[in-house]
């Protein structure tokens, strides 16, 4: 039996193992017959932590993270594997004061605890923690696309964003403020190979002692060299009720494409803003008055709403449901129900505390709120199994959870570091 070695690496804190006789396709005569080029291909296709591991091997390796040449390659053909990123819920006490941003400043949080985030791989179901050492004191973790994590400052006022990769925990990128004074405001974020695009909507400050949902601010940058800093706001739909930083975004096909999605409540209800038209639209949910704990995920390329059904009347038993809207955009169909025996042990531990949820792929993890050590269900649309997931064994309490695929480079970032040399913010 061969011996099997243990070893971890950084950024991924997980054991891997390899084996002590290496088989037949590891035939160094083999390998070291390649062309560079061909090698750095087989590199591309490496998801992240078996990356960092091969950049041990021998220095041009380890200088292909540097390579202008390798990185583009690398957007162009790596598979983009489907993870979760969950931080801690943590309280906040905000201040009614203008928050201003250090730019460049990577020392704010040096006496401070860093900020933790961990990793959760459903294909593995193996959880992983990342630190977060430069992001200042003061900022939360709001939306995550393309890579990047998007923190919002937690002081009332106008707000600061700062864009960072997990990977390279330094490399951070402050966005402009936000004109209007908020409090704890819905932030969407999507970004491409050539554009960012971030909206801020609701919380306005109409006093220093009262919010209203009123607005809605939006930033875009793209290769065209066409940016606009917060200068396209809209009016939300009256008497709107967001769920403050919950937005999610839908890359598609048909009406229900290209838009950013939040709940709205009392009643229940889907608020879409289109990007294009700068303009809101109110979906009505399916079966709104029986919802419980509602949360809408993306997955492939569609918007689904998941949600407990507790109907008073018997012929409609209670259940975890989930509902795709259509290409029409004002459509839903029921595409999944929880099996009732594993409901009842969902209800069971769940106690009516709530839940939330949080989409990538094909995959949709369930949390549960309330607890001391949070517990979660996977459900996987292409196998159509759910399973329990195992807690996160680095840290306790209720999670936070965003989509988060894994990216070695995001040059469109550079966009914004043009902007500040042109328009500094």
């Amino acid at each position: 039996m061969e011996a099997a070695h243990y070893v971890t690496t950084f950024p991924f804190s997980y054991p891997f193992i390899t084996t002590a006789t290496n088989p037949p396709w590891m035939d160094t005569r083999i390998w070291s017959r390649l062309p560079q080029r061909l090698m750095d291909r087989v590199i591309a296709f490496l998801p992240p932590p078996a990356f960092f591991r091969a950049r041990s091997v021998c220095k041009r390796w380890y200088s292909l993270l540097f390579s202008h040449t390798f990185l583009q390659m690398y957007l162009q053909i790596n598979p983009k594997p489907y993870f979760f990123i969950f931080f801690k819920q943590k309280t906040t006490n905000p201040k009614t004061t203008t928050t201003t941003i250090l730019k460049h400043n990577t020392t704010a949080a040096a006496s401070t605890v860093p900020e933790e985030g961990y990793i959760f791989d459903p294909e593995t179901l193996s959880w992983h923690r990342l630190v977060f050492p430069f992001i200042p004191t003061g900022f939360s973790p709001a939306c995550s696309s393309g890579g990047l994590v998007c923190w919002a400052s937690d002081e009332a006022g106008s707000k600061g964003l700062l864009l960072s990769n997990p990977l390279f925990p330094s490399l951070i990128t402050p966005l402009p403020s936000t004109l209007r004074p908020r409090l704890f405001p819905s932030v969407g974020l999507t970004i491409t190979n050539s554009s960012i695009d971030v909206i801020v909507a609701g919380d306005d400050m109409i006093s220093p002692y009262a919010v209203k949902n009123l607005t809605t601010e939006s930033f875009h940058i793209d290769l065209g060299g066409f940016y606009s800093i917060w200068g396209t706001t809209s009016t939300l739909p009256r008497l709107c009720s967001l769920e403050s930083g919950k937005m999610v975004y839908v890359q598609g096909a048909g009406a229900s494409a290209g838009k950013f999605y939040c709940m709205n409540y009392s009643p229940f209800s889907v608020l879409g803003y289109d990007t294009g038209r700068n303009e809101w639209s109110k979906i009505q949910a399916p079966m709104r008055r029986f919802l419980r704990s509602p949360s809408l995920v993306e997955s492939r390329g569609k918007l689904v709403l998941v949600a407990a059904v507790e109907k008073s009347k018997l012929n409609v038993p209670r259940s975890l449901r989930m509902w795709a809207l259509q290409g029409c955009g004002t459509t839903w169909v029921e595409i999944e129900r929880m099996p009732q025996q594993l409901y009842a042990q969902f209800a069971e531990i769940e106690g009516g505390r709530g839940f939330s949820c949080v989409g990538n792929g094909e995959f949709v993890v369930v949390m549960i709120t309330g607890t001391a050590a949070e517990k979660g269900l996977l459900f996987d649309f292409v196998k159509k199994r759910w399973v329990w997931i195992p807690r996160c064994p680095y840290v306790g309490g209720e999670l936070n959870g965003f989509a988060y695929v894994p990216r070695l480079a995001t040059p469109v970032t550079g966009l914004v570091d043009q902007l500040a040399t042109v328009n500094p913010f």
